[in-house]
């Protein structure tokens, strides 16, 4: 019986699979860093808006340079399994005149639409 276990280690100590570093590798977290700016909150904006009317579609911005005090820049950054994903590394700059918007340059994230699809026949309840 020791033979065939002894057997059955060395037939497997070959496998790539079996390979005790691939168990140990530590857990790489998903992390998000940043405003999530959608494409829909900044087709909202208008110039003239003020501040805080920008700030109630796009939130707090994260940077808030005191030397630029005209310019907010949301920035976004999403790292996956230790890698940081390129498609979701966004800088959205919003610039004012005073307290009024002025211009906003950069890019948002795309619009999160609904899971359904709307191509789905409603069904029709009977009473």
């Amino acid at each position: 019986m020791r033979a065939l276990i002894f057997a059955a280690v060395i037939a497997l100590s070959g496998c790539s699979s079996m390979n005790p570093l691939n168990w140990l590798s530590p857990h790489k977290m998903e992390i998000q860093q940043g405003n999530y700016v959608t494409e829909d909150a900044v087709a909202k904006l208008k110039p003239g808006m003020t501040r805080s009317q920008v700030r109630f579609l796009l939130g707090s911005p994260l940077l808030a340079d005191p030397f630029h005090a005209n310019r907010w820049d949301y920035s976004y950054r999403d790292v996956k399994q230790g890698r940081l994903d390129k498609e979701s590394n966004r800088l959205l700059t919003v610039y004012f005149n005073g307290d009024m918007l002025e211009r906003v340059e950069g890019q948002a994230q795309p619009a999160e639409r609904p899971a359904l699809a709307a191509s789905a026949p409603a069904q029709e309840v009977k009473p």
